[in-house]
């Protein structure tokens, strides 16, 4: 345990350092937010179900947050780790990929719980950001997407053979999530022809559970989604333990 407490210790110093990690993280969100915001607005509007285009928008904001830090970034930091010799030097300790997973997780979520409470207090604050839900009901919606993705992001550093190829391989999974999942644009705006599509996509359903326990729904509203994104987690981390190597 004090172990890991000091890897994490390490990853999140080496976290904020990432200047690219640390925009898309926290200010990235914030800009979409101030951008969209300042064009439709939060009045309640039928095409949203009476609810406001900000208040609809914010959770998909927040698996955005989720999908940056715990796929993309973890991912590419995972690959680099290894391309440059710092997972040979972690494979001389008692570590072992689970408890490196555990670590990027500690990290990954202490950064999207701070860039979650900053985005949704500044639309508190400027569009008057209203939240319908129970707060449990939301965070296990939350963790339940971040150990999904996160564990996406690892099983994909896990096979990739270079940090380009991860990289590659990341951003060619992560743009089409977020622009056609609901996590930049809402999903009632998009074609029904699309609409069907990005059920297929991991990121549609945090979305999904993020959105509806953050308008009163119970989590258990949402078993199909949540038995998709376990199924996925649990098949990512087996593979990762299966093809993980530290050089």
């Amino acid at each position: 345990m004090k172990g890991l407490r000091r890897l994490a210790t390490v990853e999140m110093k080496m976290f904020i350092r990432e200047t690219e990690s640390f925009f898309f993280t926290l200010v990235f969100p914030l800009i979409l937010l101030f951008l969209f915001g300042s064009i439709y607005g939060n009045k309640p509007s039928n095409f949203f179900g009476g609810h406001g285009a900000v208040d609809v928008s914010v959770p998909g904001y927040i698996s955005l947050i989720i999908a940056n830090a715990g796929f993309l970034t973890m991912g590419a930091i995972i690959a680099g780790y290894r391309e440059q010799g710092v997972l040979r030097r972690y494979r001389a300790t008692p570590l072992n990929p689970v408890s490196l997973l555990a670590a990027q997780l500690l990290t990954v979520l202490i950064m999207t719980v701070s860039s979650t409470l900053l985005l949704t207090a500044a639309a508190k604050v400027f569009y008057d950001l209203k939240f319908y839900g129970n707060v449990l009901h939301f965070a296990g919606a939350f963790a339940i997407s971040l150990v999904s993705l996160c564990a996406g992001g690892f099983v994909v550093a896990s096979i990739a053979r270079s940090s380009r190829a991860a990289t590659l391989m990341l951003m060619t999974v992560f743009y089409p999530m977020i622009f056609l999942s609901g996590a930049t644009i809402p999903r009632e705006v998009l074609p029904s022809s699309v609409q069907k599509f990005s059920k297929f996509l991991p990121l549609t359903h945090s979305v999904t559970i993020l959105r509806g326990t953050w308008f009163g729904h119970s989590l258990g509203e949402f078993g199909v989604e949540i038995l998709i994104l376990v199924i996925l987690a649990v098949i990512c981390i087996a593979v990762s333990r299966l093809v993980f190597r530290w050089e």
